[in-house]
């Protein structure tokens, strides 16, 4: 017998979180993001928060919606869960679909922006001493 468990933050349910004033919210978060949001947010994560508010009235309706945003050091806060995301990591964006485990970090976390390097074999010219090899 399993039984599901509802997800929790700090102790407190995920509906409880939702209808949390800002400020209470901002008092659970570990001290870095606890001073990110305590300063504002800057526009364009005003910006973000408002499509991602439009996109939570689309999802009521049906519509799956996919907010792309390069805004990679925004704080995952509980009205955002259960949306998806595109996180621009510098060359093309990653969807995230945002789940409650995800509250308290930020965006970029969740799209690397760095890749394994995989060379390519040596060819003719690669390096001064090859451009002398003969071909046979």
């Amino acid at each position: 017998m399993s039984t599901k468990r509802e997800p929790m933050y700090r102790g407190h349910k995920l509906d409880e979180l939702v209808k949390m004033s800002m400020d209470e919210l901002i008092e659970l978060l570990p001290a870095r993001r606890r001073r990110t949001l305590k300063r504002g947010l800057p526009p364009r994560q005003k910006k973000l928060l408002k499509s991602l508010r439009d996109a939570r009235k689309a999802a009521r309706k049906g519509k799956d919606v996919v907010v792309r945003t390069h805004c990679r050091d925004m704080v995952i806060l509980p009205e955002m869960v259960d949306l998806t995301v595109a996180i621009h990591d510098g060359h093309d964006f990653h969807r995230v679909k945002i789940i409650p485990q995800m509250i308290g970090h930020v965006l970029g976390e969740f799209s690397i922006t760095n890749r394994e390097v995989r060379h390519g074999s040596p060819g003719i010219g690669a390096t001064k001493s090859s451009a002398y090899v003969p071909l046979k």
